[in-house]
């Protein structure tokens, strides 16, 4: 059993704030500014170079890996940190492809990511690929025997619709394709079961949902049965059989190794244990039958109050993630006064007023306090001053 009161009280909450933009950037652990600063101090300051060895920094984007399998169904071994997403998409697309030489199609769909699709497209226009992009409806359809590669982000970042992994997995493999998921918005917001699943490749975040800072490494997993076949396309130093032989010639690590490529960052790396402590206190059945709670609430106050907004999610919430999305014709200035109350979520264009439900530490008094406010500045129009129509860098 799940103590979510106590997973809440393990995040520092700026005091009069209701934060539902996890799904963007996770709050900061309790723990992380204690924890980098211990390894900075005790490590980085006296250890110096000799911390590659002494305090472990080099074998870190594994073992943290190990922490980040139990929450996405994988296994030990088999999970690495490091770089950024795109870069681990980017990897992980090229080495699906090289599975794949005599077929050159990559099948994603219009609710990716939009980096997702340009890295695919890159890489497209390399190898002599096509991209093909479809509704999110109709991926099973277009699911064809000329396929290489199924390349989906499991929850939609925009509505929050989840695919069906198990399903469209299988339906890639007996096309003889095979299965990359970007797990973004899925790692620590749902259920994930990746061996499950039988997926093929998959890749992930850890700076949203589970809270390991602005800039925080990726992840990425393969199969054990590509494991020891899978080349990527991009091979770093990190990613060598014997990095410190200093070769002129690549030769793969064996298994996940082979797909580390920079030094890790260690620092990053520190703070992110510190959200991985926290999880190691959840369950993640528990996890999902709460977040199915939070969302539910969420949309049935909001329609209730808020005439305006049309639901921009499934509703079915078997079909949705942890996050809710609401359209309105001014959707930015909406978020912006919602923000300036202390209701934090953000803006997706073209109309989308996004949520992202945290059960790690938002409760039911978050949905209550959400949808009075939004009622009421819809209520008022108090949103329509100039100053929260005026878009800033970052929406």
């Amino acid at each position: 059993m799940t103590d979510f009161t106590k997973t809440r009280a393990a995040f520092h909450l700026p005091e009069g704030m209701t934060y539902l933009d996890g799904n963007s950037l996770g709050p900061m652990p309790r723990a992380a500014a204690d924890r980098v600063a211990t390894m900075m101090q005790d490590e980085w300051s006296d250890m110096l170079i000799t911390g590659w060895n002494r305090a472990g920094w080099y074998v870190q984007p594994r073992k943290v890996g190990d922490r980040i399998a139990r929450l996405i169904g994988a296994g030990d071994g088999q999970v690495v940190m490091g770089d950024t997403l795109s870069i681990k998409v980017f990897q992980a697309l090229s080495a699906a492809l090289a599975l794949r030489p005599d077929r050159r199609v990559i099948l994603s769909d219009s609710g990716n990511f939009p980096s997702d699709l340009y890295v695919a497209e890159g890489i497209a226009r390399a190898l002599g690929a096509t991209l093909r992009v479809v509704e999110p409806e109709a991926v099973e359809a277009a699911i064809t025997p000329d396929l290489a590669v199924l390349m989906l982000t499991e929850v939609d970042y925009r509505t929050g619709r989840r695919h069906d992994m198990p399903a469209l997995t299988a339906r890639a493999h007996e096309a003889g394709a095979l299965a990359l998921w970007d797990l973004a918005h899925s790692a620590g917001a749902v259920d994930v079961n990746l061996l499950g699943a039988d997926a093929d490749f998959a890749v992930g975040c850890t700076y949203k949902y589970l809270n390991g800072g602005p800039g925080a490494p990726a992840f990425i997993w393969t199969h054990p049965r590509h494991a020891e076949a899978a080349q990527p396309i991009l091979q770093g130093w990190m990613g060598h059989a014997a990095p410190f032989a200093f070769d002129q010639e690549y030769r793969p690590a064996a298994g996940i190794e082979r797909m580390r490529v920079g030094t890790p960052p260690v620092i990053a790396l520190t703070a992110l244990e510190a959200a991985l402590d926290i999880w190691d206190q959840v369950d993640m059945k528990a996890l999902r039958a709460r977040s199915i709670e939070l969302t539910e609430a969420f949309i049935v106050g909001v329609e209730a109050e808020c005439p305006d907004l049309v639901l921009n999610s499934p509703r079915d919430p078997a079909r949705r993630g942890s996050q809710v999305g609401f359209r309105h014709p001014q959707g930015y200035a909406v978020m912006q006064a919602l923000i300036a109350e202390g209701v934090v979520g953000d803006f997706r264009a073209p109309d989308v007023l996004r949520f992202g439900f945290a059960p790690l530490y938002n409760d039911l008094e978050d949905v209550e306090r959400a949808v009075a406010v939004l009622a009421r500045i819809l209520r008022d129009g108090s949103w329509d001053r100039p100053e929260y129509h005026a878009k800033s860098a970052v929406t």
